[in-house]
């Protein structure tokens, strides 16, 4: 391989990977360096320097021979590597990060770069309105393209990964005053059912860090960890993570009207998601677990739009 130009990660970057994947990742982050080196020379591009971010991939500022800004992302779990770059290739067009190149054989690929450097352009104004719309064209070209037949089936984590953490977190983890709260979103999460109407492949992973803004105002998807299933479940989640603890009805009323989901549709997908992160943040003692329990407290309140 060509001589390294980047250096090693950053301590930042691998404490990071280390906490997300464990201390078996450590080998793999030595060879990053190596891996991006390759990728560029291959695609004759030129390298920047690390875009220190994420938890699960290494990010590196990149440039074409005609100067167009890129970032090179290697991922170190292959099949999220694969996964992601099937749906941004799937969405090409619309609004998600155009792959402008990807090698299997390194898990790296070379990305748009949205509005021109890491992390995009300022948010508009109207942010809640327009990404509300964005996901809606993001769900309509999931549905209308064919679906790659080897991305994760929402159902299959519903079933395998969401409902056994949250029966495990149960029982180690202590409730105090959320005990009431918890037991009764439970019943909920355990007979939620997927509209295979409403199937499309979903973005998965709608925290705010994941939606940049283009040169012109546009929302950009990036990040995903997609899966096909019901579009309620990315509603679900934008309204309750995109921006924890603030704005949450006024997403949930978007995403109603955007979607043309009715609000008691997808509350108890809000209360399920948010039950799920309450657990995992008293679990990992994570300073978020008040702001989760107020929004769960918020979407389980009996208003005129979320009674059954």
């Amino acid at each position: 391989m060509s001589k390294r130009t980047l250096g090693e990660v950053s301590t930042k970057c691998r404490e990071r990977l280390i906490t997300h994947y464990g201390p078996e990742i450590s080998g793999w982050l030595d060879t990053v360096p190596d891996l991006l080196d390759e990728a560029a020379e291959r695609w004759k591009l030129s390298l920047g320097a690390y875009h220190d971010a994420g938890h699960a991939s290494v990010v590196a500022t990149a440039g074409t021979l005609d100067g167009r800004p890129l970032l090179l992302k290697a991922w170190a779990d292959p099949t999220r590597f694969r996964n992601e770059v099937t749906a941004l290739r799937l969405w090409s067009g619309g609004p998600a990060a155009d792959v402008v190149e990807a090698a299997d054989d390194l898990a790296t690929a070379a990305l748009e770069m949205i509005g021109g450097e890491p992390g995009g352009c300022e948010q508009p104004s109207r942010e809640l309105q327009m990404v509300a719309a964005a996901l809606h064209g993001l769900h309509t070209i999931g549905r209308c393209r064919p679906r790659p037949y080897d991305l994760p089936h929402l159902a299959i984590y519903l079933n395998q990964e969401i409902r056994p953490r949250v029966r495990r977190r149960l029982a180690t983890v202590d409730l105090g005053s959320w005990h009431e709260l918890v037991d009764a979103v439970l019943p909920e999460l355990l007979a939620l059912e997927e509209d295979n109407g409403r199937a499309t492949v979903l973005h998965a992973d709608l925290y705010r860090e994941n939606v940049l803004f283009d040169w012109v105002g546009h929302p950009r998807f990036i990040d995903p960890l997609p899966m096909v299933g019901d579009a309620a479940f990315d509603w679900a989640f934008w309204t309750v993570y995109y921006d924890l603890g603030h704005g949450t009805d006024a997403r949930l009323a978007t995403a109603s009207r955007i979607a043309r989901i009715p609000v008691p549709v997808l509350a108890p997908w809000c209360r399920a998601l948010a039950v799920d992160g309450l657990l995992y943040y008293l679990e990992t003692a994570d300073p978020r677990a008040p702001r989760m329990a107020d929004v769960l407290a918020s979407l389980s309140a009996p208003t005129p739009g979320n009674r059954p």
